[in-house]
């Protein structure tokens, strides 16, 4: 599998989250503006952190917040939230966090593989900072080697 599309709507960057819930809500929000989800998604990503602690943190800096395929999602999506404080997530090795994507699937047999994708960008580490750094939906974009469908 490809990676989810990552319109410019689904892409915040030098945002304030005063913890680690309010940067998946701020994920989880950028997933409803570009239509991969209903509202009640970040409620969703925010209980599995709550509920198996934070694995979302996939690598130094990095979250990647996401929630089992369900009513909440409308279809595959990707969200790209960039902080302009790095906030804590509780992870022993790779907080703080950064940089939080939000991944919605509509599929359960996609689910996997759409982490995959995501997960093989982050194979250069520079990518994180490189991320961490943009100033622009378009350089996000240049970034995850998505085209801004």
């Amino acid at each position: 599998m490809s990676l989810p599309p990552l319109p410019e709507s689904a892409i915040e960057i030098d945002a304030f989250a005063a913890d680690w819930r309010a940067a998946v809500r701020l994920s989880g929000e950028a997933l409803v503006r570009s239509g991969a989800a209903k509202s009640g998604y970040a409620d969703e990503m925010i209980r599995m952190i709550e509920d198996h602690g934070p694995y979302v943190v996939i690598a130094p800096g990095l979250a990647l917040a996401h929630a089992r395929p369900g009513p909440q999602v409308i279809a595959n999506g990707l969200s790209v939230v960039t902080l302009k404080e790095p906030v804590r997530f509780g992870h022993a090795h790779n907080d703080p966090v950064r940089v939080v994507l939000g991944l919605a699937i509509s599929e359960a047999g996609a689910h996997l593989a759409a982490v995959a994708a995501v997960a093989n960008i982050f194979n250069d580490s520079s990518a994180i900072n490189e991320l961490a750094a943009a100033t622009s939906p378009a350089e996000v974009q240049r970034i995850m080697g998505v085209n801004p469908s």
